[in-house]
């Protein structure tokens, strides 16, 4: 009990220092938050109570853009809206996604210096107006239909309507877009004239808030920088959310709108049943409105039909081999519908339902689309007292509106959806940008200027007139880069702290210069290589195992003469070096698929292969990237292994689904080490395999997964290998305890 007081006891002390940083960061863009939602707020019901013809809704959102960013004025526009729709009309948070592009919008403009110039803020007046009338009125549009001479653009709209002599639709559209430039105008302008009379100390106290972090280092130049990749992962992840989620919203809403339309056909033949009288069917066909009470049935029926608007037809027909035969008919839109006694023949597409309605049993709801438009039929059967089907009551219901509404449903959905969703995910590239692009970044900065005085301190090595000053200075920039992370990041940070100050000593030793630097670099790999194994909770020492035995087979293979042309000293010491790299891709892998503790989805599998072509990109760029400012031939091997030790010899392997001696000697070796490693390694799933199963699986393989060569060596080494596995773990396991 105690345990978890104590644990508890820490994670709230944890909270509590995250709550204070981020307090004691963020509280003035909070602030602005709130300060922004008011001012949003307050005009526009100021302009109701005093009548002014604009909207003044977003004040607001355009002076939070200019002051704290994308985040906060996005924050503050969406908030707008959905305080409106809580508290006045829902339909105001549809709208929210508008209130988004327009924040969006006004952040990009003020950062590209259009705030600065009046004939630029002409412009921003007129892209703003473009969003809130033109974007605006089309969205209204598509939600609600036409709204001609509705609202405060109504006057404008009547007048180019009646002068201009323009359609509606674009009479409408242009007012609605000149009646924003009015409204635009006076926003943009007061929000610049407020941001200038705001004290220039609390403008930079929001440069460093924690929604708007200013980053120097994302400036430099970068062929493919790491936040354009982020960001780009997150667009996919929610444009592919939201296709996913609006599409079975949209399959649930036809759903339901059709079971719906059943309710109500139900409910109309069942009315219009209780009306008729079965014993008078005959009758009625035979004489019509000769027969009494004939006429009244008929206005009970229109009746039904008049109470349930979506009901097109509705008939009462008794079916026979030659036809259908009109009890009632009634008339639709000033059609005249069929006689008593008239006799139709069968539609095409109910002949599947004949043998049922001839034997008069009950059929299921049927939806057809031929002349009389896309309909919902309902039959229900007319019973007289013997319980004998003499005729049945028909109701069909336009499917039409159902386009209509669902039209309007996704509309709406996909408003609301991508409206939040732009909002999660801008918190999440920006909590991404300050956790891992911005201390990545800084990293790299500092590098490149590490880099540069390393070689300059060479260089004066060399002709004999060293300064150290300036490799110092820059060793001291690391650790003033103070990066705070529990994860990968923070590893590698105390990494490159390390590596700093070891560069920083290696240099004080001139003659031992190259051996260390290339020294330093394959740490350097292997350390990163461990970062990103360690990601895996079971893995282990898995790099370092399979690193031994990828040399320990290629060594047997050496010595049994096999693969001469390929196989010396310098290729077995180069797959050793090039080992630990080859699962490198899985930084590029979730967390939560490399942990799952159970069977991996397809999709999540699809996932878990592409750590094969990240790992080679990876690698490839390393090369491409390094040139010959180092010898690190060694990466093509793990190139090779990265992308291709999932290969199999049969060709049922991935990604490229080589096959036999397509798949390079590196990833031939590395297959069969990665799987006898992962066979009898325990795992938090599952307890390691017994030499003998392990080597069942390997054996079993060769020729179909290995290459049997390959699998042949290391059948005569496997022993002494686990052995020797066996050994280790043995003496590294803690002494249990006796009573």
């Amino acid at each position: 009990m105690r345990m978890y007081v104590s644990e508890i006891r820490s994670a709230l002390r944890k909270a509590l220092r995250w709550f204070t940083v981020f307090w004691s960061r963020s509280k003035n863009v909070i602030l602005l938050i709130v300060i922004g939602l008011l001012l949003n707020v307050i005009p526009a019901q100021l302009r109701l109570e005093f009548g002014v013809p604009l909207y003044l809704d977003c004040l607001g959102t355009v002076l939070t853009a200019m002051l704290g960013g994308y985040l906060p004025s996005v924050i503050v526009g969406f908030g707008v809206n959905a305080y409106n729709g809580i508290t006045q009309e829902p339909v105001a948070m549809y709208y929210g996604v508008l209130s988004i592009f327009i924040a969006t919008t006004a952040t990009y403009m003020y950062r590209r210096g259009f705030f600065k110039r009046i004939w630029k803020l002409l412009i921003v007046i007129l892209v703003l107006a473009l969003i809130g009338g033109g974007l605006g009125s089309i969205f209204t549009y598509a939600l609600y239909g036409f709204n001609f001479g509705e609202g405060i653009s109504a006057p404008f709209a009547i007048a180019f309507h009646d002068v201009m002599h323009w359609d509606r639709f674009t009479s409408q559209f242009v007012a609605d877009i000149v009646i924003d430039i009015f409204d635009k105008s006076a926003i943009v302008l007061l929000s610049a004239l407020i941001f200038r009379f705001i004290p220039k100390a609390y403008k930079e106290k929001l440069k460093d808030s924690y929604f708007k972090h200013n980053n120097p280092y994302e400036k430099k130049t970068v062929r493919n920088p790491l936040l354009n990749k982020v960001v780009m992962m997150v667009i996919v992840a929610e444009v592919l959310l939201g296709g996913l989620a609006s599409t079975i919203g949209f399959l649930l809403y036809r759903s339901n709108s059709i079971n719906n339309f059943i309710s109500i056909a139900q409910g109309v033949t069942k009315a219009a049943s209780i009306a008729i009288d079965a014993e008078k069917v005959d009758d009625y066909i035979a004489r019509g409105f000769e027969v009494e009470g004939y006429s009244r049935v008929r206005d009970v029926l229109e009746d039904v039909r008049e109470s349930f608007s979506q009901t097109k037809f509705l008939y009462v027909y008794k079916i026979l081999e030659d036809g259908c035969h009109v009890v009632f008919d009634l008339d639709t839109d000033g059609e005249p519908g069929g006689s008593p006694g008239d006799r139709i023949d069968f539609d095409p597409s109910f002949e599947p339902y004949l043998p049922n309605l001839l034997a008069g049993e009950e059929i299921e709801p049927i939806i057809s689309d031929d002349q009389f438009g896309w309909l919902l039929t309902v039959y229900r059967p007319l019973k007289n007292a013997a319980g004998k089907t003499v005729a049945y009551v028909a109701a069909d219901i336009s499917m039409e509106s159902i386009v209509r509404d669902e039209a309007m449903f996704f509309i709406k959905l996909l408003s609301l959806f991508f409206g939040l969703s732009i909002i999660i995910m801008m918190i999440v590239i920006e909590l991404m940008k300050r956790n891992i692009v911005i201390p990545v970044n800084k990293m790299s900065f500092a590098t490149m200027k590490i880099a540069g005085e390393t070689m300059r301190a060479t260089f004066a090595f060399e002709m004999g007139n060293v300064n150290l000053t300036r490799i110092r200075d820059a060793v001291e920039k690391v650790k003033e880069l103070d990066i705070k992370s529990n994860d990968e990041i923070g590893q590698l940070y105390e990494y490159f702290c390390d590596m700093t100050r070891d560069t920083y000593n290696f240099i004080h030793q001139v003659h031992e210069q190259n051996d260390r630097i290339q020294r330093m670099q394959e740490v350097i790999i292997m350390e990163f290589a461990e970062m990103v194994e360690a990601r895996d909770k079971s893995t282990g020492d898995h790099i370092k195992k399979t690193a031994e035995y990828v040399e320990a087979i290629a060594k047997e293979l050496q010595k049994e003469g096999k693969f001469k042309g390929v196989l010396n000293d310098a290729y077995v010491h180069k797959l050793k070096q090039a080992a630990p790299l080859h699962d490198i891709g899985k930084i590029a892998v979730s967390d939560l698929i490399l942990n799952k503790n159970g069977k991996l989805t397809d999709e999540e599998f699809a996932i878990m292969k592409s750590h094969t072509t990240e790992g080679g990109k990876i690698l490839k760029k390393m090369v491409e990237d390094a040139g010959d400012t180092f010898d690190a031939n060694y990466l093509n091997e793990s190139i090779e292994m990265a992308s291709f030790h999932h290969e199999k010899w049969d060709g049922s392997g991935y990604p490229n689904r080589l096959k036999g001696e397509e798949i390079p000697l590196s990833a031939r070796i590395m297959a069969v080490a990665d799987v006898f490693d992962a066979l009898i390694a325990e795992r938090v799933y599952k307890k390691g395999f017994s030499y003998e199963k392990a080597m069942d699986i390997i054996t079993g393989g060769a020729g179909t997964h290995f290459d049997p060569v390959v699998v042949e060596a290391f059948t005569h080494i496997s022993r002494s290998l686990y052995d020797a596995r066996t050994r280790l773990a043995s003496e590294t396991e803690p002494p249990v305890e006796k009573n």
